[in-house]
């Protein structure tokens, strides 16, 4: 998947992979542990995570974006990262080769 950002300042983004918990939304066939790497325009590989943690930071964002909320444990995927204008793109694959269904999201965060 890919974003732009446009402007002449940094904007700070939030970037999830859903696949577990999309489950809950009774969507089939999900990826259980989606590991979700971030890109800049010239492939460079600049952020990469595989579960989300629970932080606090995360909770917070995902709260000041709107996005639903994940349970602290849950195998998605979170990235909160402060971008300078640009292309972006974003990569989602399953941890030991697995597959299935993943919703990628990117928000800008106030």
């Amino acid at each position: 998947m890919g974003f732009v950002l446009g402007g002449s300042t940094p904007t700070k983004v939030l970037v999830r992979a859903i696949g577990p918990t999309l489950g809950s939304f009774g969507v089939p066939g999900t990826v259980a542990d989606p590991q979700l790497t971030l890109f800049n325009s010239t492939s460079a590989k600049i952020g990469e995570i595989n579960d989300w943690g629970g932080t606090a930071e995360l909770t917070a964002a995902f709260a000041s974006v709107g996005a639903f909320a994940l349970p602290a444990t849950a195998k998605d995927a979170a990235l909160l990262v402060t971008l300078s204008p640009g292309n972006y793109s974003v990569e989602v694959s399953g941890v030991s080769t697995t597959t299935g269904v993943a919703l990628v999201e990117v928000y800008e965060v106030p």
